[in-house]
């Protein structure tokens, strides 16, 4: 395992100002993730209720912990095409700003501390390219995370479900 990718410990013998702790997650071939301290829980996805009227990315909503939660299915987000719901599914809950969504991504187990030397802006391209959903890139080794920027993700249409 490289020295810049390091799973997440209880330790604390990282310096909190060298490196940045992050939830890493699949969708397609390509890792995302968002800072850890915006991720509430990661579940198992088992499906939603549908909201007609709904932007197409809005999968619908979940009751969790006796919260109503919107999901967002990153694929379609993305402009992919919808991925098939498996047992490595999973919703990452995330908070920001006071909005709580769920994301749907095809996979996810990874918390990751990722040093702040590693975390640059993506190239202008990219950024245009992914409607500035991608807020850094974080090139580790030969591993490219994806940081997203979660306010433009779930944008103001979701908080309206």
């Amino acid at each position: 395992m490289s020295d810049a990718l390091v799973p997440a410990t209880n330790s604390g013998a990282i310096e909190p100002d060298a490196h940045v702790l992050h939830v890493v997650f699949r969708v397609a071939d390509a890792d995302y993730a968002l800072p850890a301290d915006e991720v509430l829980q990661m579940e198992t996805y088992t499906g939603a209720t549908v909201v007609p009227g709904a932007q197409s990315f809005v999968a619908g909503i979940i009751q969790l912990r006796g919260r109503v939660i919107p999901v967002v299915d990153l694929r379609l987000r993305f402009g992919l095409p919808k991925g098939e719901i498996t047992l490595d599914s999973r919703v990452v809950v995330a908070e920001h700003a006071g909005r709580t969504v769920a994301l749907i991504a095809d996979s996810a187990r990874e918390v990751v501390r990722i040093p702040r030397s590693a975390i640059k802006p993506p190239p202008k391209l990219a950024e245009l390219g992914a409607r500035g959903f991608v807020r850094h890139v974080a090139q580790l080794d030969a591993r490219m995370i994806l940081i997203l920027d979660f306010a433009k993700v779930i944008g103001e249409e979701t908080i309206d479900v």
